[in-house]
Order: C-alpha cells, then sequence, then structure tokens
C-alpha cells in the first residue's frame, strides 16, 4: 500500500484551535501539559502517579467484565507499578461505525507498540474506553456500508452500554452480506457493552487492545471523592468556564459549556441531569426524582454507580482510575480537552498527553489507477467539487475558455468612450458605466457556457472525476466520517493489518493510503 501525504491544513476540514494544537501555536500552550512527542512520555512518567490499590480495582473490575470471553488479555500487567496505559475511547457506534472509530484503536495500539521501543522498561497498555454510560441513542444507532445506510430502531432509554442488543436481529435481515462476527456479538450477549467488548476482542485483541466499561460501582468508589466535591462545591464548571472565555477570547470556538453540576443520575433506562434548587435539594431533571443533601450523599456512599460523570468531569475520571499517560482523541475531542486543564489542576492530577489519532483516507485499486490517470494531486483531492472540477476542465482542455485578452481589449475601448462621453456631457456616465457593467455580466455568462461546453466536450473525464470525489468523500464528507471499515474489509481481509502497519501515532497529517 503506497501511502502519500498532506497537511491537515490544506485540507479544509479542522478547526482552527486542533490546527493550531498540532502547529504547537504559542497561544495554546497554556491550556495543555505536554506536546505529544516521543520525548514528553518520558517526563509524563516520571510525574503520572498511581497507587497499588487503584491497579487492584481495575484488574479485578476488568476480570469481571471479561469473564465470558474466552481469549482474555492478560490483566495481571496492570498490577506492576512500571505498567501505564494509553487510551482511546468513544461512543458503542453498532458495527463500529464510522472507519476513524477503528482508526483511534489502531493509532492507540500502534503508540503503546513506539513508547515500548522507546522505553523498554516499561509496560504500555492500550485501552478502550467504551462509553458505555453515554445515552445519545440517536449518535451510535445507524452505519453506512457501500453507501447504503443502516439504522436500529429501538425504545430502549438510557445509558446505550445497558441496551440489549438482540434487538438488531432484524437488522441483519436488511444487510446482504453476512456478518458473522458481529451476529456473533450481537445476538449472544445481553448488553451492548458486552457486545462490544466482544468483537473488539476479536478484532483487535491479538494487539494487546483492553476494553474499559466504566459503568462500574467498584471504579466510581474510587472516583466517589470527585463526585461528592461536585454535589457539595460545584467548582469543576465555574473553572471550564474561565479557560473557554480565555480560549474564546483568543478567537477560538469551544466544544463544550459545563453545568453548575457536571454528574447525572443513572439507572437502568435513565440517565438525566442532577440540578441542585435554591432551597438547597437537588433534583433530577425530567423525573420526580427529588434528594436533600444527606439523603444525595448517603446514595453516593452507597450506590456511586448511581452517578455518572458528563463530558467535562469523565476525563477526569478517566485519569483517575487508570495508570494513563495520553489520550487519542479526534478533531473535535482534542480542543474540548484544552478546556479542562484547569479541573485537573483542582484535583491535582496529572494532565495527559493529548494526541491526535491518526487521520487516513483509503483508496482502493480502481480509484488509484483513476487519481493516477487523471493526474490528481492529494491537494486537489481536497478542493470543493466545484473547484475541483473547473480547474480539471481548464487543466485538460485545448482552448481558451475566458477571454482575459479580449477583456482587456474591450475595456481600453470602453474608456474612451466613457471618456468622450464625459466630454460631451459628464451625466452620461452612469449610462456609459452601467452598459459597461451590463457587457462585463454579459462575458461572465459566456464564460460560464464556454466551460459546460468544454465540460460536455470532456464529459468521460469529468465522470471519472467526480466518481472519485464521491467515492473518498461520501455526501460531501470525509470518508473516514462516513463509511464503516466493512466497506473496506469485506473486499480486502487484510485492510485493518494494512492500516496497522501504514499508521505512525507521531504523524499528524491526512493519509492517503493507495492500493
Amino acid at each position: 500500500m503506497d501511502c502519500q501525504y498532506l497537511p491537515l491544513t490544506s485540507t479544509g476540514q479542522f478547526s482552527p484551535l486542533f490546527l493550531d494544537y498540532i502547529n504547537q501555536n504559542d497561544n495554546v500552550k497554556p491550556f495543555y501539559n505536554r506536546f505529544p512527542q516521543v520525548s514528553a512520555f518520558g517526563e509524563q512518567l516520571n510525574e503520572k502517579k498511581f497507587e497499588d490499590s487503584k491497579r487492584q480495582v481495575l484488574v479485578q473490575a476488568l476480570e469481571r467484565q471479561y469473564q465470558s470471553i474466552a481469549k482474555k488479555p492478560d490483566f495481571s500487567v496492570l498490577l506492576e507499578p512500571n505498567t501505564f496505559t494509553v487510551t482511546t475511547g468513544h461512543q458503542l457506534n453498532i458495527f463500529t461505525g464510522p472507519v476513524y472509530i477503528l482508526y483511534k484503536l489502531i493509532t492507540t495500539i500502534k503508540l503503546a507498540r513506539k513508547l515500548k521501543e522507546t522505553y523498554p522498561d516499561y509496560n504500555f497498555v492500550p485501552i478502550y474506553w467504551m462509553a458505555t454510560e453515554d445515552h445519545d441513542f440517536a449518535e451510535i444507532n445507524h452505519f453506512s456500508m457501500f453507501g447504503r445506510n443502516y439504522a436500529w430502531q429501538s425504545d430502549q432509554r438510557g445509558a446505550v452500554g445497558r441496551m440489549n442488543p438482540q434487538e438488531l436481529k432484524s437488522l441483519f435481515g436488511q444487510i446482504p452480506e453476512k456478518l458473522t462476527l458481529f451476529e456473533e456479538a450481537y445476538l449472544k450477549n445481553n448488553t451492548l457493552a458486552d457486545a462490544v467488548r466482544y468483537y473488539v476482542n476479536e478484532l483487535f485483541g491479538a494487539e494487546g487492545i483492553i476494553c474499559l466499561d466504566a459503568d462500574d460501582a467498584a471504579l466510581k468508589r474510587v472516583f466517589m471523592p470527585v463526585m461528592e466535591d461536585e454535589l457539595l462545591r460545584q467548582e469543576s464548571g465555574e473553572l471550564v468556564q474561565k479557560q473557554t472565555e480565555l480560549l474564546e477570547n483568543l478567537g477560538y470556538k469551544t466544544v463544550i459549556t459545563p453545568r453548575d453540576i457536571n454528574l447525572f443520575y443513572l439507572d437502568d433506562q435513565l440517565r438525566e441531569r442532577i440540578e441542585r434548587k435554591e432551597d438547597g435539594t437537588y433534583r433530577v431533571i425530567h423525573t420526580k426524582l427529588k434528594f436533600t443533601e444527606s439523603e444525595l450523599l448517603n446514595l453516593l456512599h452507597e450506590h456511586p454507580e448511581k452517578f455518572s460523570p458528563n463530558v467535562v468531569l469523565r476525563p477526569l475520571y478517566q485519569e483517575t482510575i487508570l495508570p494513563n499517560l495520553a489520550y487519542i482523541g479526534g478533531p473535535s475531542e482534542v480542543p474540548y480537552w484544552l478546556q479542562l486543564k484547569s479541573v485537573f489542576e483542582r484535583f491535582q492530577t496529572t494532565f495527559p498527553i493529548l494526541m491526535p489519532r491518526n487521520f487516513a483516507m483509503y483508496v482502493p485499486s480502481v480509484s488509484a489507477k483513476r487519481i493516477n490517470k487523471l493526474g490528481l494531486t492529494p491537494e486537489e483531492l481536497f478542493q470543493d467539487t466545484l473547484t475541483l472540477k473547473r480547474e480539471f476542465v481548464e487543466h485538460h482542455t485545448r482552448h481558451s475558455l475566458k477571454f482575459d485578452n479580449e477583456n482587456k481589449t474591450v475595456n481600453k475601448a470602453l474608456d474612451a468612450i466613457l471618456h468622450k462621453a464625459q466630454m460631451v456631457d459628464p451625466t452620461l456616465e452612469k449610462a456609459v458605466l452601467a452598459e459597461t457593467k451590463r457587457f462585463a455580466n454579459a462575458v461572465a455568462r459566456l464564460e460560464k457556457k464556454m466551460r459546460r461546453a468544454e465540460e460536455r466536450n470532456q464529459e468521460v473525464g469529468v465522470r471519472q472525476l467526480l466518481a472519485v470525489k464521491n467515492e473518498l468523500f461520501p455526501n460531501g464528507s470525509l470518508q473516514e466520517r462516513s463509511e464503516n471499515f466493512l466497506t473496506f474489509y469485506l473486499n480486502d481481509r487484510q485492510f485493518l493489518q494494512k492500516i496497522l502497519a501504514a499508521f505512525d501515532p507521531f504523524d499528524f497529517r491526512m493519509q492517503l493510503c493507495m492500493e
């Protein structure tokens, strides 16, 4: 597989804040701890402290969560004080969702390998933090394969990790291909969390990745002091708001909006925000649940699993229960972590190194041949369709499609006409300028007609050009954000291994993987 590379700044697909982060702009440096380069991990290793007692809780939780899986990872390495993790996380999109989610997992695996090569006295374990407590079902209930969309319809509510995936049985009848792995995962497990763990272990377990479900009473108990502080003092939201204002004053758009209390109440079929009222009581919105302060604290101490951190506290929860060095995230995740550093400082927790995931566009052999035949560069592929088509036609035409020289001659004549008219009667200026404008508009219309006519002359090339563009940018978006990995894997069973071989976790460029 031949790879070509393109700076992310040349793609037009990423926010200024994300680009300034990967380009180490001085404006962004106060909002993170260390920039993701190999040498920074030595400093991170020295700073990260993690108690043996937390390691015990973590390993016991993983043993429980993997008890139904035959070929499970060796969790005992996590008990060793020289073992650390690198983590990515994502929602539990059905059938893995867009292919970039697997790119995140692969980046994390490759990062762990790279760190082991550089720091051989340490162990590095790649972790997939399954967003089992997320309750936005509409974001995970669909996927696209070979350009066709499939969706899971359900009346289930609450944390998606607790949902029963056996409802997906009807969806398999709509899919022409036989997907044995996912049938095993979804139809033989009672929760979506168990199903995702199963197929990720089948796909990447041999590469050392471990799936963690943080919807766990024992893990929540480790995080309980932070959740109690949040209920009583409610300082995290104010800290994030200050960071948000600093970023916005620098001209950046921010991603997350903090709450006064950044916790949800979590139960079966229910995940709703907790609010504190003026009378000092706590309410769970959209329910009749109401607690006094002492009642809520008693509930927290007896059942910490009934409390779920939102986007403000979830990263801190992650870094509290894992011996973690880095978080691997996408172009929306890295910016929201930049809003959170002061919360980590408040709870004296090491801020992880923020690693952008690898970005890739997979170009099958047919499209790769077309790209070479059409003479397209990576930069041209990322142009909008109209610009790409216009420049392609202009480059390949044997004719001149613009009236530049003619316009110069006519404009010179029009200037002379304007001068003569002004000499006769100054009030004629407006009339002459109006005629000049009409003429310019007529010329522009003629140029458009000529371009359209030339597009018809180059119909074969234009059609091939648009076919490539639509394949790599389905529905106008990046391929990795739309297509499922099965689109490529079903045609090439080595697809994931090829991507695994191609990725470099420290290369922050768009990668065009050509077959």
